[in-house]
């Protein structure tokens, strides 16, 4: 029996991964264009220039590479929020604005997959699971960094919970509400600067001003 050539493996696995990517890039268009519920997994193959059993060779349905795409982009975002140094002051406006940013750019950059999970989680119980659990994720940095404020001193608005919990629910709706439904819904959509520094500053006073209620 002839051994496997170590250069063929490594060129049948550097395939694997163009078409695993390829599909994963082809679905986040398709769910654009379509949404998660009418999207079929004929049309993500078709995307990405595959057959359909090539699909099934890397992925065993739409819901399995709609979980790997979310997967990539918490692992992003853990990275993006790991990535500002050890301030965690947010009543300190370029530290707060700097989160904003961060949430704002997701939704922006990650529009297909958030809205197919929104999607998914209408009809799917473990994606529902999935979107809760994606939710408290995203406060965890909050909670840390409003814990820290807490102990040096800084009057928070109430519980450290709720207050990361109102924040990012803020940050989520009003990003959703012209970067996910497309609804403008003041008439018109802002550029990033616009909508970072207004989100900015509604959220600073809520933080900042609480000692002043």
């Amino acid at each position: 029996m002839t051994a496997k050539s170590p250069a063929g493996a490594t060129s049948r696995k550097a395939q694997a991964a163009r078409t695993e990517t390829a599909l994963k890039d082809a679905a986040r268009k398709v769910f654009a264009e379509k949404g998660f519920l009418n999207a079929k997994i004929s049309d993500i193959s078709a995307a990405a220039g595959r057959a359909s059993g090539s699909f099934y060779n890397h992925f065993p349905s739409k819901e399995s590479i709609l979980e790997a795409l979310l997967t990539d982009w918490i692992s992003e975002a853990g990275r993006s929020l790991a990535g500002h140094g050890d301030s965690h002051d947010l009543s300190d406006p370029e530290h707060l604005r700097w989160h904003v940013a961060v949430v704002w750019h997701m939704y922006k950059e990650h529009r297909p997959e958030i809205r197919a999970l929104q999607e998914a989680a209408i009809v799917n119980e473990d994606f529902a699971r999935r979107l809760a659990e994606l939710q408290l994720a995203e406060t965890r940095v909050l909670r840390e960094h409003l814990h820290d404020m807490e102990r040096n001193g800084v009057a928070l608005p109430g519980a450290v919970d709720l207050v990361a919990a109102a924040m990012m629910a803020l940050l989520n709706e009003f990003s959703r509400g012209w970067l996910i439904t497309d609804a403008a819904p003041a008439g018109r959509v802002p550029d990033d600067d616009e909508a970072i520094d207004t989100l900015t500053a509604f959220v600073l006073h809520g933080i900042a001003g609480a000692d002043k209620a």
